[in-house]
Parts: structure tokens; sequence; C-alpha cells
């Protein structure tokens, strides 16, 4: 019985038949996995790759969260020039309201509605538009300074008739005094 052979002696055998091949499979199983690591590294690392939805990193919105708290921007109340005039106070916060009348505010150049607001002056004018009155909030709104403030009260009154004197910025020294 040991001398007959076997028709299915070949099935029992690997793939792999010489010394040439195996060395080669053992080369592709260190080798081939070793480059598709480094492959999937450099695409990582190479590719700028954001947050879906996110600019979290980016450098506007890092900047924004490390600034200071407290930040205080000061006008410098003794340069005319950098004020604004009546007219440029006027068109970047009254014309809202003065424009169309709306919330019962006198129209710009409206004699009739302005006449009596007139004839209590300058300074009541000024209070209320400083300090607000009825629905207009303090400033109007805005962020002027007083100087201005008087600027565009002296304008608006002027279109309706009023005759009152451009105000004046007051000297340091009144102002170191107060």
């Amino acid at each position: 019985m040991s001398d007959a052979t076997h028709p299915d002696s070949d099935s029992h055998q690997g793939p792999i038949r010489t010394p040439k091949q195996l060395v080669a499979v053992l080369v592709a199983a260190f080798v081939l996995p070793v480059v598709i690591i480094i492959m999937m590294i450099n695409s990582v690392a190479t590719e700028s790759k954001s947050g879906a939805g996110s600019d979290g990193l980016s450098a506007a919105a890092v900047a924004r969260r490390i600034q200071p708290v407290g930040v205080s921007d000061y006008k410098d109340i003794t340069d005319v020039k950098s004020m604004k005039t009546g007219e440029q106070v006027f068109q970047a916060q009254c014309t809202v309201c003065h424009s169309s009348g709306a919330l019962n505010a006198p129209k710009l150049g409206d004699t009739a509605a302005w006449a009596p607001r007139i004839k209590t002056g300058f300074d009541t004018l000024l209070q209320a538009a400083l300090k607000g009155k009825g629905s207009m909030p303090a400033q109007g709104g805005g962020d002027f300074t007083d100087f201005e403030i008087a600027r565009a009260v002296v304008f608006m009154a002027g279109k309706a008739g009023a005759k009152f004197a451009e105000p004046t910025l007051p000297t340091a020294a009144a102002s170191a005094a107060k």
C-alpha cells in the first residue's frame, strides 16, 4: 500500500512551493503594511482639514478669544476736527425718526412742529437730546460726545428756523476745573 501513489497529493501543498516565493511573501507581509501606514499618515498630516462647520482654530477666532476683556475707546474731546458735525450726527443717529416723524418726533425742517421746542431755548433742547424725552432714548441711542449732540441740536433747530449759535468746545482749563 505504501507504493501506491495518490492522485490528490498536490492538493495538500500550499501556494508557496519554493524558498524564493517564501522570502517574497515574508517581505511583502512586513513592508506592505508599513508603506500603507506611512501613506495614511502623510494623507492626514499634509491636508488642511477643518472641523465640520467650525472655525474655532482659525487665527481670527483665536484672536477674538484672547483679546482683553475690558477695552476702552477714548475720544479726544479737544480735537474739534475729529468731532462729527451736526449734520453727520443727524445722518448717523437722528435721521431714522426725525426724517419720517416716527414716534411723534418733529420732522427736520417742520417749522410748526419745532416752533414750541425752539421757544424753550437751546439748553432745554440740548438736555432733552442728552437725557432723552418721550420715546427718544438718551442721545437718540447713539454714542456721541455732548459737544457732537449739541451740534446736531443746532443743525436740526436751524433747519426749522432757529438762530442758535454753533456750540464751542469747552477749553481744557474749564474741563479741569470741573
